[in-house]
């Protein structure tokens, strides 16, 4: 691999516009599980498929089972920034990095210092009522476990206070996407790591990248490989610790 690393350092050299696109295998050496290797929430086992869970419908007709499930495998306490998470946040401020656009809902980019971050699927440190828009943390939804119907109910008006989370079957934020896109559009190096690109329409969003280089970095091969410049199959934490910003 040392060769490999060392043809990213060149690109990263080379570069002045990097935009890093990520996915859940950027977190999961922070100890944040993915949703599709085989100890992924995908694999298992609860009284209705993880994908049906956290759906939109499924959250309207059942929110107790949604937050017992959201609260238990979705609020992960004690997570910190991991090698990958603090080099892209070195790269922004060496003037080398434009954005991060992430797939995951952790905040741990902004966590480890990352400013410019698209996050495509929202946040769980954020959280809305769904009534009159009151903001709570992430600590008011883990605590609603114990309230007499188990649901985070607005403490103004007592509304169902919802995750600012992009569930199955609700759309991306209309200007999160625009930002990402022209990130994307104008960067001379994309950054592909940590994710599948098997989620759309998040991972549509790499075809409007039009730049220099194509980095992919993932465990296993993507469907994207092929049109890389440079492809690593190893870990991105792995990866970016030996890169110097």
């Amino acid at each position: 691999m040392a060769n490999q690393i060392e043809e990213l350092q060149k690109i990263i050299d080379g570069s002045k516009k990097i935009v890093f696109f990520g996915g859940a295998g950027v977190s999961t050496e922070s100890g944040i599980p993915d949703f599709r290797s085989q100890d992924g929430l995908y694999k298992q086992k609860w009284k209705y498929p993880p994908e049906t869970i956290i759906s939109r419908s499924f959250f309207d007709s059942d929110p107790k089972e949604f937050y017992r499930f959201y609260r238990e495998k979705l609020i992960i306490k004690g997570v910190k920034p991991n090698a990958a998470h603090l080099k892209l946040a070195e790269l922004e401020k060496a003037g080398k990095l434009l954005a991060v656009v992430t797939q995951n809902i952790d905040g741990l980019h902004q966590a480890a210092g990352s400013q410019k971050v698209y996050e495509l699927h929202g946040s769980t440190l954020r959280n809305f009522c769904m009534e009159c828009g009151a903001p709570y943390d992430i600590d008011f939804i883990a605590n609603s476990g114990t309230s007499p119907d188990s649901l985070p109910r607005c403490a103004k008006c007592g509304g169902l206070v919802k995750p600012d989370v992009v569930l199955y079957e609700e759309g991306l934020d209309d200007n999160i996407i625009n930002g990402a896109v022209q990130a994307i559009a104008v960067a001379d190096t994309l950054i592909i790591g940590g994710t599948s690109l098997v989620v759309y329409p998040a991972a549509g969003l790499i075809n409007y990248f039009n730049g220099d280089h194509l980095v992919l970095i993932n465990k296993s091969e993507t469907a994207a490989d092929a049109k890389a410049d440079l492809a690593i199959h190893d870990s991105i934490g792995k990866v970016f610790s030996q890169i110097k910003a």
